[in-house]
């Protein structure tokens, strides 16, 4: 994972293994992030919510944690010829007493123009401290020359901001003084053995006096890789007791040494120790309780000569500590009669350092803060999110949801939980919750298993029935393929037969169309008949009445006999109509009687032909019988094997 993608100094790299031992030692439970990369779990690093107490590199075992510092820039812009003068923290001397103003030499060599101690710086802090609590009655104020402590107080307990000492830190006094007393126009970079003073300079309340946070162990990785060493140089200002400033309580022992340890200052280090102390006294101030003279807060439990920045292999030893207590006693044996007179008292002290200091306008050293809880603040579940959070990891009971076991990294279950809330982990990161899957897990597998010897048996019985089942099978196709044979058969005699009846038919149709010809011809020869028999009648009754005129005319006789003569011969006339007429008849009759005869004989022909038809398909239908019987065996063997087939399937 590349660093690029991680903002903030501290960040993750690629020998992350998730084991959340950096979640255990992390003051601030959302500034670290579970999750999975690349088949894995990690913890990443969100920079916006880290402090920078660096409490994860001692804790990791893995080295799957770095940081940044501005070493390469320092170095590719002394190169360039860039103007820069350098501050070193006093712990530096204490980390490398024998080379460390060899190295001070080949940066001067390289190209560094002024050399200050911070401890000059420390001593200016603890004149501007003492003079500010007297001029201000100021009590109960939290020193602040750890920048991991003030990070913590702008993000997370920005109701201690009033209690923070508004005095700058030894670096920013010694810097504050080269640029406004000494009139350094350079470039500052700072040797320093804590990652998070990145963040002081960089504050916005300090921009423009140091640009460079230069780490003991970045620094020396580049001198030993590159040889930098000269004759040895020393820094430019004397300074006292702000020497021992970086040793636990070394802030505390200059305070004793100008006002007396007749006032309590309160001591504390530790990256967690600290934390918690400042939680628990946020609660002292809101509740107006009593407060100590001053709070001498250190993150590094060791102080900053064991400083988040030094070289992993230096805070194995003590030599440090042993060299900063000689540092301690070297610093309490100068000065004579100054404010670094042993034998003085502190008040005495306190007037050489006034006297020394007094040249110097303590506003210049003021320091403003920030509240920077916007966005950072912790959100706690409410009752019933968090109820649900616990449901969903197996934790029902209350025993359960305080087993506080902390292999998440968080000290209580409840702070797990809120973590998970504030989507900075999951619950797969609960060892309660993996072992409550795992039991379900191994629960579903034993009925799994129960399930599968069950279905083993069944398998065993249903193997049985299918072996059963494929002989029926088979008995049925032997069965089928002799419905089928029979089938084919019939067909093949059916298709004869069906190609006698198709002739004989052909004959029947065209007995039927000279039968319907015949009927066509009576019909017309009986219409005729009809028109003759009209017309027979029609003549009769005009003879009738001719007849009745002869007789009438026949009686008068005498001189009608012309008009008897004339009705003679009409009679005449309608006796040869009435003959012709009956010959018409007669003739049609004849027609008509034939036509008959002919309809009689095709008929004959056409029963012959039925007949032949109807025994046609009498022997058809004995074989359409056995056809049927056949399709029907076929048809129940079928359903025998589908309802078979089904079952299987059902299996």
């Amino acid at each position: 994972m590349a660093k690029e993608k991680q903002e903030g100094l501290v960040f993750t790299n690629e020998k992350c293994i998730g084991c959340n031992k950096c979640i255990s030692v992390c003051p601030v439970i959302t500034a670290n992030k579970a999750i999975e990369e690349g088949g894995k779990q990690i913890i990443q690093v969100d920079g916006e919510k880290c402090i920078a107490c660096g409490a994860c590199f001692d804790a990791c075992e893995h080295g799957a944690r770095d940081f940044r510092d501005d070493t390469e820039a320092f170095f590719a812009d002394l190169k360039k010829g860039v103007k820069i003068s350098l501050l070193f923290a006093p712990a530096f001397a204490a980390n490398y007493p024998g080379e460390y103003k060899q190295i001070l030499g080949g940066l001067k060599r390289m190209g560094v123009n002024h050399i200050i101690s911070v401890s000059f710086g420390a001593d200016i802090t603890t004149w501007g401290y003492v003079k500010y609590i007297s001029e201000h009655h100021f009590t109960g104020g939290i020193s602040q020359p750890c920048p991991a402590v003030v990070n913590y107080i702008e993000h997370y307990i920005p109701e201690l901001i009033p209690s923070l000492v508004p005095v700058q830190s030894p670096l920013m006094c010694a810097a504050i003084y080269a640029k406004k007393y000494k009139k350094i126009t350079d470039r500052l970079a700072f040797i320093s053995p804590c990652i998070a003073k990145k963040d002081e300079i960089m504050d916005e309340n300090n921009k423009g006096y140091v640009s460079y946070n230069i780490t003991f162990d970045h620094l020396m990785d580049y001198v030993r890789k590159n040889k930098i060493k000269s004759e040895p140089v020393s820094d430019e200002i004397e300074y006292g007791l702000g020497s021992i400033y970086p040793m636990p309580g070394g802030l505390k022992e200059n305070v004793y040494w100008f006002c007396g340890e007749e006032v309590f200052i309160r001591q504390i280090e530790g990256e967690r120790h600290t934390y918690e102390f400042l939680e628990d006294y946020k609660k002292r101030v809101l509740g107006k309780k009593e407060l100590p003279f001053m709070v001498d807060a250190l993150n590094c439990a060791k102080g900053c000569i064991y400083g988040t920045g030094i070289e992993e292999e230096k805070g194995k030893t003590e030599d440090i500590l042993y060299e900063i207590q000689r540092i301690k006693a070297a610093g309490k044996k100068r000065g004579g009669m100054s404010a670094w007179g042993a034998k003085l008292s502190p008040k005495q002290r306190l007037a050489h350092l006034n006297r020394q200091f007094r040249s110097l306008d303590i506003n210049d050293f003021i320091r403003k803060y920030t509240d920077k809880s916007k966005g950072n603040s912790i959100e706690y579940p409410s009752a019933a999110k968090l109820n649900e959070i616990f449901a969903s990891m197996y934790k029902n009971t209350e025993a359960e949801r305080e087993i506080d076991c902390s292999a998440c990294g968080y000290k209580t279950c409840k702070d797990m939980a809120a973590a998970i809330y504030n989507d900075c982990n999951n619950k797969q990161n609960c060892v309660h919750y993996i072992k409550g899957r795992v039991e379900r897990e191994k629960e579903e597998v034993q009925e799994i298993s129960r399930q599968v010897e069950e279905k083993n048996i069944e398998i065993g019985h249903k193997n049985e029935v299918i072996s059963a089942m494929v002989r029926e099978a088979n008995e049925s196709f032997a069965v089928l393929n002799t419905s089928i044979t029979e089938m084919v058969s019939g067909n093949n005699s059916n298709a004869e037969e069906s190609s006698n009846i198709s002739a004989a038919m052909v004959t029947v149709v065209e007995f039927c169309s000279s039968m319907k010809e015949s009927f066509e011809t009576i019909n017309s020869l009986l219409l005729q008949l009809e028109e003759n028999n009209n017309s027979i009648t029609e003549v009769a009754s005009q003879t009738n009445l001719l007849s009745l005129n002869a007789s009438i005319e026949a009686a008068r006789a005498g001189a009608a006999g012309k008009g008897f003569a004339v009705v003679a011969q009409e009679i005449k006339s309608l006796s040869e109509s009435s003959k012709d007429t009956a010959l018409d008849s007669n003739k049609n009759k004849k027609e008509i009687v034939e036509a008959m005869d002919r309809l009689a004989e095709e008929s004959s022909h056409l029963m012959g032909i039925v007949d032949e038809v109807n025994e046609r398909i009498s022997n058809l239908a004995a074989s359409t019988q056995e056809i049927a019987a056949s399709a029907t065996m076929i048809g129940e063997v079928s359903d025998e094997l589908k309802e078979k087939f089904e079952e299987l399937n059902r299996m």
